[in-house]
């Protein structure tokens, strides 16, 4: 009776074996998936923050010009 066992529980061990194997397989899929979507989200978060970068410089520019130029009229007419 013994023998019947050892060999169900080795069967059944290469059956959880195999199982365990594909449920990895499927992660790492899936895994790699995420990956491909963070890759792609950290690039467009990269142009986004790149795009606002230039705006936040060209809107310090322009205040900057805006406040010399009021300065320069104040003084002007003192």
């Amino acid at each position: 009776m013994e023998a019947v066992r050892d060999k169900w529980t080795d069967e059944r061990l290469d059956d959880l074996n195999h199982r365990v194997d594909d449920g990895f397989r499927r992660a790492d899929e899936r895994l790699a998936r995420i990956d491909a979507r963070f890759d792609s989200l950290q690039s467009e978060m990269r142009q986004g923050f790149s795009a606002m970068h230039r705006t936040m410089l060209q809107g310090f520019f322009a205040l900057t010009t805006v406040m010399v130029t009021g300065f320069a009229a104040i003084v002007t007419q003192l």
